[in-house]
C-alpha cells in the first residue's frame, strides 16, 4: 500500500507513471535495454528527449520563439548563471524577495559582484505575502521573481507586469505547470522538476530565443545558456533516465485536462485543508490567506509539543513528511500535481480528529 506522501520534494510522482515506469524498466518498448543504459546520442533516446521538449513548450502554450532545456544542478545553478548571462556591468538586476530561494538567487548575483537592486520585498512581515508594488531600478538588465514560497507557503497569482524592454524570469520550482499561466509575458523560466513534474536529477529551462543574442559570450562553456541551446541540451551526458520520467508526467497532465485539469484539481485538495485550518482555532495558518499557495500549506498547533505529537500520529496513520521546514518550524503540507484528492481528505479528517481528540 503507497502512503500519503506531503513531501516538498523529492515529491510524489504519479501512480500511473511510476507503473509504467516499471513496466519498462529492464526493457524499454522491446528496444533490450534499459533507458538507464541508452546513449544519449542513440534514436531512441533522441526521440524520448525531443518529445518531452515538445510537449513541455506545447502544455505551456508557446510556440517556436522560444527552446526548452533539460539541464543539471538544480535551480541553485541557475541562481548564478541568470546574472552570469544576462547582467552585464552596464546593467542592474532587480529582484522581488519573498523569501529562502529569491534571497539565495540574490545572494548569487551579489557574489558575482553584480550591480543588485531590491525592487519589492516581504521580508518586513517574514516573507508571509508577496509584494503587490515595486520599483525597478534604472537601466535593468531583467526582473527576476519566485513564483512560490516553498518554506513559507506563498505564490504569486498573477503574472506581474513589466515594461516590454525588461525581461521577466521567473524560478517556477514548486508550482510549474500547476495552473494556466501567461508563459508568454516571461523571458525566462527555470525550477527544480523535483517538486511538480518529475524526479530530481533534471532541472527544465524554458528561454525566449529572443534571449539568446543577449548573452554574455565570454563565460565558461557550461555556464552559456547558448551551448545547450545549440547542442539540444546535450553538450554533455543529460539526465537521461529523470528526463524520461518527466515526460512521462508531462504525459501524464496532458491526460488529466492539462493545466486546467491540474488547476481545479490542485485548488479542490489545497482548499480541503485550507477549510479545516480556517474552521478552527486549534490550527493556525502563517501567511495572508490571498497569497496562500496551492502547493505547500505551512500550519502551526497551540504548542511545538502537539506539533511533534500531529507529526508522530500522522505517520502512524500513513502520512508522511509533514513536518514544516527546520528554519520556520510547525507543519506543512506540500499538494503538488501529482498528489491525490484522497491524500488531502485523508489529511483533512486526520487534522479534524487530531483536534478533537488534542484541545
Amino acid at each position: 500500500m503507497r502512503v500519503h506522501n506531503f513531501s516538498a520534494g523529492p515529491a510524489v510522482l504519479p501512480e500511473q507513471v511510476l507503473k509504467e515506469v516499471q513496466e519498462n524498466l529492464v526493457d524499454f518498448k522491446g528496444n533490450g535495454l534499459s533507458v538507464m543504459e541508452m546513449s544519449h546520442r542513440s534514436s531512441q533516446y533522441i526521440e524520448i528527449i525531443e518529445s518531452a521538449r515538445a510537449r513541455i513548450l506545447k502544455i505551456m502554450g508557446l510556440g517556436d520563439d522560444y527552446v526548452a532545456l533539460f539541464l543539471q544542478g538544480g535551480a541553485s545553478t541557475q541562481f548564478f548563471m541568470i546574472p552570469l548571462n544576462f547582467c552585464d556591468d552596464k546593467k542592474v538586476a532587480n529582484y522581488i524577495d519573498t523569501g529562502a530561494w529569491s534571497t539565495k538567487a540574490i545572494k548569487e548575483a551579489k557574489i558575482l559582484g553584480k550591480n543588485l537592486h531590491i525592487a519589492a520585498t516581504s521580508q518586513d512581515k517574514e516573507f508571509t505575502y508577496i509584494p503587490k508594488t515595486w520599483q525597478l531600478s534604472d537601466n535593468p538588465a531583467y526582473l527576476h521573481i519566485t513564483t512560490n514560497n516553498t518554506i513559507r507557503g506563498t505564490e504569486w497569482k498573477i503574472d506581474p507586469d513589466v515594461p516590454s524592454d525588461v525581461p521577466l524570469i521567473a524560478d517556477m520550482s514548486s508550482n510549474f505547470l500547476s495552473r494556466p499561466l501567461e508563459f508568454s509575458k516571461y523571458d525566462l523560466i527555470y525550477g527544480g522538476a523535483q517538486k511538480n513534474i518529475g524526479p530530481a536529477g533534471v532541472t527544465f529551462v524554458i528561454i525566449k530565443k529572443a534571449m539568446l543574442d543577449k548573452i554574455n559570450p565570454n563565460l565558461p562553456t557550461m555556464m552559456n545558456y547558448n551551448t545547450h541551446v545549440s547542442k539540444d541540451s546535450m553538450f554533455n551526458t543529460p539526465p537521461t533516465f529523470s528526463i524520461y520520467v518527466l515526460g512521462e508526467v508531462l504525459k501524464w497532465i496532458e491526460g488529466n485536462g492539462g493545466l486546467p485539469g491540474m488547476q481545479k484539481i490542485n485548488e479542490e485538495k489545497a482548499d480541503s485543508i485550507y477549510d479545516v485550518i480556517d474552521d478552527s482555532d486549534f490550527y493556525r495558518g502563517t501567511v495572508v490567506k490571498e497569497d496562500r499557495s496551492f502547493m505547500n500549506i505551512p500550519f502551526r498547533l497551540p504548542t511545538e509539543e502537539l506539533e511533534k505529537k500531529f507529526v508522530s500520529e500522522a505517520i502512524t496513520n500513513k502520512m508522511f513528511n509533514l513536518k514544516g521546514h527546520r528554519s520556520v518550524g510547525g507543519c506543512r503540507a506540500s499538494v503538488y500535481n501529482s498528489l491525490p484528492m484522497s491524500s488531502a481528505r485523508a489529511l483533512a479528517k486526520f487534522m479534524i480528529d487530531f483536534e478533537k481528540a488534542n484541545k
